[in-house]
């Protein structure tokens, strides 16, 4: 509310009344009473009109500094009400500055002034599509696929049809909190080792190695693994209680039958592996077994690799009351792993479209 005399006014009104006029005359003039008179006498008795140009100035920093000191108050307030969040990400940014208007109430201006935040940003209205079906889609195969982490997921969304970035998907796929959890420790190999020759063809070299694992009641269970080391082919899942080394040969006759004769085959130096029906069989067939270094499973890392891609997501996945269950489980993953599972190292192609796809490079050349 504007004042109805000014600074200057009122001293004037006062020089008046000292200068020997009576006051009751001064107030009747000016239409004041006498209360009033002495309250602005209180206050601005022996001035001078410049000393009121300096008051009027000295109250208006005063009353800058005052709205500083609020504001800055205010800020400090507003900080220590999010310091505690992680203000990072834009969506981040928003939320805070949508808490700091609501429980604070301040301006979306001053909210981002606070924050040292863009308004261009807050307002921002993203105009990307919901992307619904490929959402459902990367859902879909996480539940079906539940140890599959996002870089085969891609492969298997876009195998149906998504086009979609590796970048977006894995920004969905985080947005729906798919992430797959890490079993276990891993144990790296310290120090510098000589690499493994690879294979240029295959049925050039068969790695094999046992797997356990165990019925709902407590049984045991083995499961003998043969992998083609070139092709990545998974050629036999054979469970049973008990695995001898005649067994062994007679499974690896029928492989043998079906594919060809390998050129190699690597394992560890388990008793199945080293008995006289291995070393009999071995001496008729003429085929080179190679036994790898004791305490050394990095030298057979093909079937190692095998091995834990089977316990991660076919074994740990499934409780077999039966081995009869446990046979048809196997039967059906092996079929997947070789037809429909995509693998890094082939370039995300199945192990049968990489066989595939050498047979016929090969014949073209």
């Amino acid at each position: 509310m504007k004042p109805r005399f000014t600074d200057e006014q009122i001293i004037s009104m006062i020089k008046e009344q000292e200068a020997g006029e009576k006051t009751a005359d001064v107030c009747r003039r000016y239409g004041i009473s006498q209360g009033t008179f002495y309250k602005y006498k209180s206050k601005y008795g022996g001035m001078e009109p410049s000393d009121a140009k300096k008051l009027r100035a000295l109250e208006a920093e005063n009353a800058r500094l005052k709205k500083l000191l609020a504001e800055q108050m205010l800020d400090n307030a507003m900080l220590r009400d999010v310091k505690r969040k992680k203000v990072v990400t834009p969506g981040a940014k928003r939320r805070a500055v949508a808490h700091l208007m609501e429980v604070h109430q301040v301006s979306q201006r001053r909210a981002c002034s606070a924050l040292n935040v863009d308004r261009s940003m807050v307002r921002y209205q993203s105009r990307c599509a919901d992307d619904a079906d490929l959402r459902d889609a990367i859902k879909r195969v996480s539940r079906e696929r539940r140890r599959f982490g996002y870089r085969r997921i891609h492969v298997m969304v876009e195998r149906e049809g998504h086009r979609v970035n590796h970048k977006k998907l894995r920004r969905i796929y985080r947005e729906e909190k798919l992430q797959v959890r890490r079993r276990g420790g891993r144990k790296r190999a310290l120090g510098t080792r000589r690499p493994m020759v690879l294979p240029d063809g295959p049925n050039q070299r068969w790695s094999l190695d046992f797997v356990s694992d165990a019925f709902t009641d407590g049984r045991r269970f083995r499961i003998l693994a043969v992998v083609d080391d070139f092709t990545r082919e998974n050629l036999a899942l054979i469970a049973d209680t008990s695995l001898s080394g005649l067994r062994v040969t007679r499974e690896l006759g029928r492989i043998i039958a079906e594919r060809g004769t390998p050129g190699t085959i690597v394992s560890d130096n388990g008793t199945e592996f080293t008995s006289m029906a291995i070393l009999r069989w071995v001496q008729e067939t003429g085929i080179d077994w190679h036994y790898i270094a004791p305490g050394k499973p990095t030298q057979n890392a093909f079937i190692e690799s095998f091995n834990g891609k089977l316990r991660d997501e076919c074994l740990n996945e499934t409780l077999f009351s039966s081995l009869a269950e446990a046979r048809d489980t196997l039967e059906t993953w092996q079929e997947d792993y070789n037809t429909h599972r995509p693998h890094s190292a082939l370039g995300n192609l199945t192990p049968m479209e990489f066989a595939e796809k050498m047979t016929m490079d090969k014949l073209a050349a």
